[in-house]
């Protein structure tokens, strides 16, 4: 109907409206209600501009990564008062999407020859309070020097990244070194609990020792199940996907451009299982609750 009262509109002059609407077969009444109606709608259309801007402006932010649940929040964060059902209309109009994730392949290898940890995690990916359970992994970004490995160390409770390491080889020291860095900033509890895969670098005596040393327990799942270790394969297929596919032109490109996603990743980056907060600020508000409480 709207294009009927459009087109009656600009040919009215030529025409005539009664003779227009005769043979569109549409009702004059209503093509003089649309006409007075038009202010409203270019009203409108300037509003829902405006937010297509700041719509636009979030996607840009976070890297094209958001969608319409993520950004309506990120929205409301920054004092808009929007519906979620006008934000998922305007970027589909617009084209404005957020990136899908890919799965990817696992890179560590069982050793036979070691017995694995119990799996004391059980597909369970909560935690009462941070630095009680963790899970990690390693994963690869391409460069033109060769590969460097990720290994990270992901707290259930925060989801938050609290400890990696980046290296140019996957021996077990890689994922010691992400232990270390967790350990070292005080952010493991005692008895705690770390969760990885079967890959050789977990069941090494190096990272065995690495743990107990931090009073840390191992746990591992069974082979092949990327679901017994979902959050950690989550993370990396969110990284890939968020941080561009691409070939860094060396280590250090690449270790950069790791660096600074990561501290996006904590700080800046709605997480729909927080309840859309960032990694950092459910730890913090945990300490702060546990404060008031004391």
């Amino acid at each position: 109907m709207t294009h009927s009262y459009r087109f009656i509109s600009e040919h009215r002059a030529t025409f005539g409206v009664a003779r227009l609407c005769r043979v569109l077969d549409v009702r004059r009444p209503g093509f003089y209600e649309w006409l007075a109606a038009a202010p409203a709608r270019a009203e409108q259309a300037a509003r829902d501009d405006q937010l297509a801007a700041e719509i636009v402006e979030v996607h840009a932010e976070h890297r094209g990564a958001y969608g319409r649940p993520r950004v309506t929040v990120e929205l409301r964060r920054r004092g808009r008062r929007v519906n979620h059902k006008r934000v998922e209309r305007i970027m589909r109009e617009r084209g404005i999407t957020g990136v899908t994730r890919r799965r990817r392949r696992s890179l560590t290898k069982q050793d036979t020859a070691v017995a694995p940890a119990p799996d004391l995690i059980g597909r369970d990916f909560t935690a009462d309070a941070p630095g009680e359970r963790f899970v990690g992994d390693i994963t690869y970004l391409p460069t033109q020097e060769g590969w460097l490995y990720l290994a990270t160390v992901i707290d259930l409770y925060s989801r938050e990244v609290v400890g990696h390491a980046m290296a140019g080889h996957m021996r077990a020291e890689l994922v010691c070194n992400a232990i270390t860095l967790a350990t070292g900033r005080g952010l493991s509890s005692a008895d705690a609990v770390f969760h990885s895969d079967r890959g050789t670098q977990y069941t090494s005596a190096e990272f065995r020792g690495t743990l107990d040393a931090a009073g840390i327990r191992p746990s591992m799942g069974r082979v092949g199940s990327c679901y017994d270790n979902a959050v950690a394969e989550s993370f990396f297929a969110t990284l890939k996907t968020e941080i561009g596919t691409q070939v860094w032109a060396s280590r250090d490109d690449a270790r950069r451009a790791v660096f600074a996603y990561l501290g996006y990743y904590n700080h800046d980056r709605l997480h729909s299982t927080l309840d859309y907060r960032t990694p950092h600020e459910t730890r913090i508000s945990y300490r702060q609750d546990l404060a008031l409480a004391a």
